[in-house]
C-alpha cells in the first residue's frame, strides 16, 4: 500500500516542461504540476477507493515512468502496454504514452494517446499542457495556444508557472511578440527564478527594443550560478545597447574566460552584435 501511494502521488505529477537551451529551440524533460480532481465530482476518490486493479497498475505505472526518465523509452513503452491491459481507464497511461512517442517522433501515436487521456479526463491540466506542446512543436499554434489555456482555466492546477512559459514560448515560435512577452512576463511573477523564462523574456524585449527592460531581466540571469554563453551574450549586446562599457568588458571578459570555444565567443570577437 506504501509502494501504491507514492507511485500514485509520483505519477501525478507526470506532465511535459519546456527547458535545455535558454533559446526558444527547446528539448523536453519531465516533470510538471499536478492536476486536480475534476470540481464537479461529488467526491475526491482516495487511495482506498481504487481497485486493486488501478493500484496495480499505477505501481507498474509508475515502472514505465521510471523507465522514461531514464532514457529507455522502449521499455517504458513495454510497460505501458501491460498497465493499459490490467487497466484501460486510466488516463495517466495514456498521459506518458504520449510523452513516449512524442520522444520516438511519432507525432501521430502521441495525439491519439492525448485525445484518449482527455476523453477519460477531460479537465486533466498536464494532459492539456504536454498537447499543447507537440501542437506548438508541429507549428499548429492556434491550437497550441487553446491547449495551454485549457490547462491554465482548471482553478485547481498549479503548474501555472510552466505552462505560461511554454505558452510565451509557442507565441514567440510564431511571431507573436506582444503576446509572448504578456505571457512570460506572467510566468516570471509567479516563479522568478526559472532561467528559461528570464531569458526568453529578456530576449523578446531586446528585440523589441526595449533595452533597459531586457537589462533588468538579463542581469539579474547573468549574475546567478545559471548563467551560461547565451545569456552572456545577449546580456553583452544589451549592455552594448546601452552604452555600458564597464559592464560590457565585464561579461566579454567572463565568455571568453569560461566559454572560449562557444559560438557566442566567435561572434563577441566579430562584435556581430546586430546578428
Amino acid at each position: 500500500m506504501i509502494k501504491a501511494l507514492a507511485a500514485h502521488s509520483r505519477l501525478r505529477t507526470r506532465c511535459l516542461a519546456v527547458a535545455g537551451t535558454m533559446g526558444v529551440v527547446l528539448t523536453l524533460l519531465g516533470g510538471c504540476a499536478t492536476p486536480q480532481q475534476d470540481q464537479h465530482a461529488p467526491d475526491m476518490v482516495t487511495p482506498s477507493d481504487e481497485t486493486d486493479a488501478r493500484r496495480r497498475a499505477r505501481i507498474r505505472l509508475e515502472l514505465a515512468g521510471s523507465y522514461f526518465e531514464e532514457g529507455k523509452t522502449e521499455i517504458a513503452l513495454d510497460e505501458l502496454k501491460q498497465v493499459i491491459v490490467i487497466d484501460p481507464t486510466l488516463p495517466d497511461a495514456y498521459n506518458l504514452r504520449g510523452l513516449v512517442f512524442m520522444r520516438l517522433g511519432d507525432n501521430r501515436q502521441a495525439e491519439v494517446s492525448f485525445r484518449h487521456a482527455l476523453s477519460l479526463s477531460p479537465r486533466d491540466a498536464n494532459v492539456h499542457h504536454n498537447y499543447g506542446w507537440m501542437q506548438c512543436q508541429q507549428s499548429r499554434y492556434p491550437e497550441a495556444s487553446r491547449s495551454f489555456e485549457q490547462a491554465l482555466a482548471n482553478p485547481m492546477y498549479n503548474g501555472r508557472s510552466k505552462t505560461l512559459m511554454a505558452l510565451g514560448l509557442c507565441q514567440a515560435r510564431a511571431g507573436q511578440l506582444p503576446e509572448a512577452e504578456k505571457n512570460l512576463g506572467r510566468s516570471y511573477e509567479l516563479d522568478a527564478g526559472n532561467p528559461v523564462t528570464g531569458y526568453n523574456l529578456a530576449r523578446i524585449l531586446f528585440q523589441r527594443g526595449e533595452y533597459p527592460r531586457a537589462q533588468f531581466y538579463i542581469r539579474r540571469l547573468n549574475n546567478s550560478e545559471l548563467a551560461n554563453a547565451e545569456t552572456l551574450w545577449l546580456g553583452i549586446k544589451v549592455e552594448q545597447r546601452m552604452n555600458d562599457s564597464e559592464a560590457m568588458g565585464q561579461l566579454s571578459d567572463a565568455l571568453r574566460k569560461r566559454y572560449p570555444q562557444s559560438k557566442e565567443r566567435g561572434s563577441l570577437d566579430r562584435r556581430a552584435f546586430d546578428e
